[in-house]
């Protein structure tokens, strides 16, 4: 078992401070007993350290999520303050890293998660030795600060070797290959639903326009929003919205479908590397039989072939929703297990709504969102979202 020795204090990580001159300079060693050997760990900011995006470039399993664009927008919208723990001292390029968004909440504790609102993020670490070091470290970590959980959202199965307890939650990921000529790609959709809804969109003359503008971006929020607040579900803050499309410039797209100048589906999705990733998705229920959003799909692989990306990332799904599942399959998409774990000092600890709170109590909450009026739905999504990422 390796003994750990922590310096006394992290520099500090001012709170919304998107590009600060200073990295977070933590020094952490880390003695290996059964080898007598030293390593050294070190704690970063991605957001001023000019290493992050050189680093991120030269790795294969590096996703929008690990992106510095990304974890901008998460601190500019909710207050996180990015980190990533890595081996690689100052003045060296980055070998590997962990990054992490420090949530500091009164309602649901304080907790380290790789990351908030991001469908996976890969500890972008490719030596076991690494991660040894690096686990335990965020073990001694934990303690030290007495954080309620570290969470990790990896895309491979991942199994640390740690005295923190841990549990997990799984769901469903969705990818689709984009190598194939476009012929085969319609060819691999699912004939009697995606295939004719597809055609269908194209007999109601539905019509298509993307971008960025705000006239978009608002179309875009209105049926996002419309859809959570018809599953009595709290919207997400507008201003993330927003936040992401000012910052990912023109790898972000919004797409807006039409029936007769009226916006009846939308989605929002982002380019990073050879990537096309679909992040959110919104329509009116009342012209879903019109083929709308897959309209929007197929459009959004039309560009991807377009631009010679490789893959299409259609993101996570909650196992429960077993109709947005077959959605996703019929794209000709290879569906895989994504395993959420954490590792903490709890007996247990809820996913569903991530408060530390009884299931009892757990369900009294959705109980009370259902008979919210929509208005206040949005006011409790404005407040409640910076605890729950």
């Amino acid at each position: 078992m390796s003994s750990i020795s922590l310096n006394p204090v992290f520099a500090a990580v001012q709170e919304r401070n998107l590009r600060t001159k200073t990295a977070c300079s933590q020094v952490v060693k880390v003695e290996n007993s059964a080898s007598n050997s030293a390593e050294m760990t070190y704690c970063i900011e991605p957001l001023s350290d000019p290493r992050w995006d050189v680093f991120l470039s030269q790795h294969s399993r590096a996703s929008v999520f690990h992106s510095s664009t990304w974890l901008a927008a998460l601190s500019r919208t909710y207050g996180y303050k990015p980190v990533a723990f890595t081996t690689s001292p100052s003045g060296h390029d980055l070998k590997n890293a962990v990054v992490f968004c420090r949530v500091e909440s009164w309602l649901t504790g304080r907790r380290l998660v790789s990351l908030p609102f991001s469908d996976h993020c890969e500890p972008l670490v490719d030596n076991e030795d690494d991660l040894r070091v690096l686990t335990s470290t965020l073990e001694r970590e934990a303690k030290r600060e007495r954080w309620r959980y570290i969470e990790l959202r990896p895309l491979c199965p991942l199994s640390l070797e740690t005295s923190l307890r841990d549990t997990h939650v799984t769901y469903t990921f969705h990818q689709l290959d984009l190598q194939p000529d476009l012929d085969a790609l319609f060819r691999g959709l699912h004939k009697s639903s995606t295939q004719r809804k597809i055609r269908r969109a194209q007999r109601e003359g539905l019509t298509y326009r993307e971008g960025r503008t705000q006239d978009l971006l608002e179309q875009f929020y209105a049926l996002k929003k419309g859809a959570r607040v018809k599953h009595k579900l709290p919207p997400q803050p507008l201003e993330w919205f927003s936040n992401l499309v000012v910052l990912f410039g023109d790898d972000l797209k919004i797409r807006v479908a039409y029936k007769n100048e009226l916006p009846i589906a939308a989605m929002l999705t982002i380019r990073y590397k050879d990537t096309l990733v679909y992040k959110y998705g919104g329509s009116d229920s009342r012209f879903n039989n019109l083929g709308g959003m897959h309209l929007l799909f197929w459009n959004a692989i039309q560009d991807a072939k377009s631009n010679g990306l490789r893959f299409f990332d259609l993101g996570r799904t909650d196992e429960h929703q077993h109709g947005l599942i077959n959605f996703k399959s019929r794209w000709g998409t290879t569906q895989s297990a994504l395993v959420y774990k954490r590792y903490g000092f709890f007996q247990k600890a809820s996913h569903a709504f991530d408060l530390p709170s009884s299931k009892k109590k757990t369900n009294m909450a959705k109980y009370v969102l259902s008979h919210l009026h929509p208005s206040m739905l949005s006011l409790i999504g404005r407040i409640l979202y910076r605890h729950v990422g």
